[in-house]
């Protein structure tokens, strides 16, 4: 089969928009719908369906994506083998993380090492990070470990604990600690569902039999910071996150009985190829959170 045609194919797939896909791919959207026909010839069944102007992909067309993701991915392993025989660096390395606060410090220590590397960053859910792994959509992820699974290696890296977060008005500004029985009486911003640092928080209460109900859901962790800052409500952050925040404005209470923590570390596929370039990155990471932990110790 054509490497072209599997190609267009993928383009389509990501934008669902036949238009934007021929854009992406710098040809005219009648040529790329030409191209999309003669690989549906070739497989013998529709890989797309048009309902009203929206493009769906079709049973056939879902098989052949997780196939050609594949065939890509195995591709793209094999030119990062090649690069390394030829003492080469690899040219991108994509990531996925829980919160770019994790990654800030080795990103511009290995940019400044390594400028011609790209490097790719993405914000997302865990669930979101170990999808793009599997579907060969990114090369790493540093997020909150999920359980052991055959298809992917784990490296912890140190344990996430979640606070409270309020302004210096807060009535609460002075406490040491805070109760979760407690805090779930508050009005609190927290993240949507789908972010694992929300699974932490409502395990907790299930296991004390209580109900967690924020006032505010927010997408970002700057956004719940400024909900805090400015005295709207508290926010349950990581505290990876605000301990590199340098405010008068705040003030962070740990959370106790029970203290919400999880793992963080980094996750590939096992079937990966670990090329220099993604080794060396992996091992900055790790060096930064040993650092870090030595320094929270000292």
């Amino acid at each position: 089969m054509d490497y072209r045609l599997l190609a267009y194919f993928l383009a389509v797939c990501e934008e669902l928009h036949f238009t934007k896909a021929a854009e992406k791919l710098g040809i005219s959207q009648p040529t790329l719908s030409q191209q999309i026909r003669i690989l549906e010839q070739r497989i013998g069944s529709p890989l797309f369906q048009r309902i009203g102007k929206k493009v769906y992909v079709t049973e056939a067309g879902e098989i052949l994506l997780k196939h050609s993701r594949n065939i890509f991915h195995e591709l793209e392993q094999a030119q990062a083998a090649f690069n390394e025989i030829q003492g080469m660096q690899r040219g991108r390395l994509r990531i996925g993380c829980s919160g770019n606060h994790l990654l800030t410090a080795t990103i511009m220590a290995f940019h400044a090492e390594y400028p011609k590397i790209e490097l790719s960053v993405a914000e997302l859910a865990t669930e979101e990070t170990i999808e793009g792994l599997l579907n060969n959509q990114l090369d790493l992820g540093v997020v909150f470990l999920p359980d052991e699974d055959e298809q992917l290696v784990r490296i912890p890296l140190y344990k996430e604990k979640l606070l409270l977060v309020v302004s210096k008005d807060h009535p609460l500004s002075d406490a040491e600690a805070i109760r979760l029985e407690d805090l779930v009486q508050l009005p609190v911003a927290m993240l949507p569902k789908k972010f694992y640092v929300r699974h932490m928080i409502e395990a907790c209460c299930e296991q004390s039999d209580l109900l967690c109900k924020p006032v505010l859901e927010l997408s970002t962790l700057e956004s719940l910071l400024q909900m805090a800052k400015n005295h709207v409500c508290g926010a349950v952050l990581p505290g990876s996150y605000v301990e590199g925040i340098q405010s008068s404005e705040i003030r962070c209470i740990p959370i106790m009985d029970p203290v919400p923590q999880k793992d963080v570390g980094i996750v590939y596929r096992k079937d990966m190829f670990l090329c220099q370039t993604t080794k060396t990155f992996m091992k900055q990471v790790t060096q930064q959170f040993l650092s870090e932990s030595k320094d929270v110790t000292s």
